[in-house]
């Protein structure tokens, strides 16, 4: 089978017994990858799926077109969560939203790194979800800006490096407390939102810029 027969036979109208093996195998890779990473092997995702090897093979070609399935709802859902911050009035409060938000997020799912490394090598949908989560969250952080509430010179770059930070705590106290990781996200963000003077204190440097920040991330993922 050429890879454009591949392509023709995976996008398909699937049976209803095979789009619903289709979402088991999201769910469980989305499981599998949130909780251990993108080391997990199709083997390791059709054994926890209870479904045999070729059923995962017949869906995606290979693991990276699994992945990259699984990127476009995750930036789904940051847009999502991007867009009920953004409703927020207080410009304080609506960037605190967010950044809780992505937090909780990668506390739960210690595969959102990669995501962010592999967005740009994606498809262009998936490019476009990543460009428009920029679009969104750098409106919320302007707006603190206008309105004095955030700390000079943080912008959208400085959230991946804070995410992976709050990200190492959750993974390392998931067992002993899954809840751990809260404490030092509000510490993350009383230091980007102070509610004090201390707001119009510049923050130290310049942010990564976006190949640095996905060199870097690729190197601990």
């Amino acid at each position: 089978m050429t890879t454009t027969d591949q392509h023709a036979e995976l996008e398909r109208p699937l049976r209803a017994d095979a789009a619903r093996n289709r979402e088991l195998i999201l769910q469980t890779a989305r499981k599998c990858f949130a909780e251990r990473g993108l080391s997990v092997t199709l083997n390791d995702i059709a054994h926890e799926a209870g479904v045999g090897v070729g059923t995962v093979y017949r869906r995606f070609a290979d693991k990276d077109s699994l992945i990259e399935a699984l990127l476009a709802t995750k930036f789904e859902a940051m847009n999502a969560a991007a867009e009920r911050a953004a409703e927020e009035t207080d410009p304080r409060e609506s960037l605190r939203l967010y950044l809780m938000g992505v937090f909780e997020f990668r506390a739960r799912d210690r595969a959102l790194a990669d995501a962010i490394v592999r967005a740009g090598k994606g498809r262009p949908s998936i490019v476009n979800e990543r460009d428009r989560l920029e679009t969104q969250v750098s409106a919320i952080i302007r707006r603190a800006h206008d309105a004095g509430v955030v700390r000079v010179g943080f912008d959208y770059r400085d959230l991946p490096m804070l995410t992976t930070m709050v990200g190492a705590v959750a993974d390392v106290t998931r067992a002993h407390d899954p809840n751990a990781w809260r404490r030092y996200a509000e510490l993350v963000i009383e230091a980007v939102l102070p509610q004090d003077a201390r707001a119009g204190d510049p923050m130290l440097g310049v942010p990564l810029d976006r190949e640095s920040i996905e060199r870097a991330l690729h190197a601990q993922s």
